[in-house]
């Protein structure tokens, strides 16, 4: 008799995760915003009446074609010395609310609270507050499972002046990135949001954190500041730092406004995502003395197994699927193989079936 099922041991099943990584690159073609018409308008850019964040799209963005790649935004802590500016620089609050509730919504999400309930402000670990900050949130079509932990780079360059048709300015002056080639290892983990690590810039030192199950980029305005001596900022341009960034565009222009000028100076900016693929192996054995019949019905012609040629001759079958049931013989899932495998008295085989999820 061919038998029909066979129980699976607790050794002939394993549980395997491989993470599969895929190169992201952004080009500042695409991010500063390929297609438009004036500076501002750019149709794979998306402002909305809310004014807090714009999204990027690598197409534009009322295209079918289009894919989400990004969120933008701009925000402050109300520690700030930007949140005081009003009276003391001169410089005249514009959405000032909408910029601390920017900083304050991420620094929950991602810095969590602390002992006294307050929310965290967001600080390099053993080192300084990062109390103003762009905010860039890829989408999950880019970061999949996380950010790869061993690349990120972010360049940004010298932009002076932009209009459609000019040559873009791409000498690079800053590139961010992740300090270390060991961050397998170096990773933190006090955040709600999973582990991060921090991101240097090679003019301003410790910039910045990076988010990788989040897929957030945290990055101190100070990386603006260090581009051109006169950097223009939301339509704002400025020469006086304070605290390491330029403080007036980033105060009495708009959030949007500020994230078209960041957009203005990127140059491109390359990282891996990783995709966990989960695996269960069975390892399906069939012994010598087993599957050597089929119960399929063209087995038998007149009672007979018409692939012998003689009675002498010894039963032989050609393995064509393996099926995996639940206790209940309720069919779960079914694998083909690339060619019928012969099996006879004189052989066992060992069929490694594989579900990824």
């Amino acid at each position: 008799m061919a038998n029909a099922f066979k129980n699976l041991k607790d050794g002939d099943i394993t549980v395997t995760r491989t993470p599969l990584h895929e190169a992201i690159p952004l080009t500042g073609t695409i991010v500063s915003g390929t297609y438009q018409t004036v500076p501002g308008t750019e149709l794979g850019i998306k402002n909305f009446s809310h004014g807090i964040f714009q999204s990027v799209f690598d197409y534009p963005h009322l295209s079918s074609s289009a894919n989400h790649i990004l969120d933008l935004s701009l925000g402050y802590s109300a520690n700030s010395t930007l949140s005081q500016s009003i009276g003391t620089t001169g410089f005249a609050g514009f959405q000032q609310d909408k910029k601390i509730n920017i900083y304050n919504e991420m620094a929950q999400v991602l810095m969590g609270h602390d002992a006294t309930g307050s929310i965290k402000e967001f600080k390099i670990p053993g080192g300084d507050f990062i109390r103003e900050a762009y905010f860039m949130s890829y989408t999950r079509l880019l970061t999949k499972d996380e950010v790869d932990k061993n690349n990120f780079s972010l360049k940004l360059n010298k932009k002076i002046g932009y209009k459609p048709g000019d040559a873009r300015k791409t000498m690079i002056l800053d590139e961010i990135t992740l300090p270390s080639s060991d961050n397998e290892t170096t990773f933190y983990t006090d955040s709600p949001a999973g582990e991060y690590s921090v991101l240097s810039s090679s003019m301003s030192g410790n910039i910045g954190l990076l988010f990788y199950q989040a897929g957030i980029a945290v990055i101190g305005t100070s990386s603006m500041s260090q581009l051109t001596a006169s950097v223009s900022l939301g339509g704002k341009t400025s020469t006086t730092t304070k605290g390491g960034h330029i403080p007036e565009g980033i105060v009495s222009a708009s959030i949007s406004g500020n994230c078209n000028d960041f957009r203005f100076h990127f140059a491109n900016n390359d990282f891996n995502n990783t995709t966990e693929l989960n695996s269960t192996i069975y390892f399906c054995r069939a012994n010598h003395n087993e599957y050597n019949y089929s119960a399929n019905p063209t087995y038998l012609t007149a009672s007979k197994i018409r692939v012998k040629e003689s009675t002498l001759d010894e039963p032989v079958s050609y393995i064509t699927t393996v099926g995996l049931y639940s206790p209940a013989n309720e069919l779960l899932a079914t694998a083909k193989l690339s060619e019928p495998l012969k099996k006879t008295p004189n052989t066992e085989l060992t069929l490694r079936v594989r579900l990824d999820y």
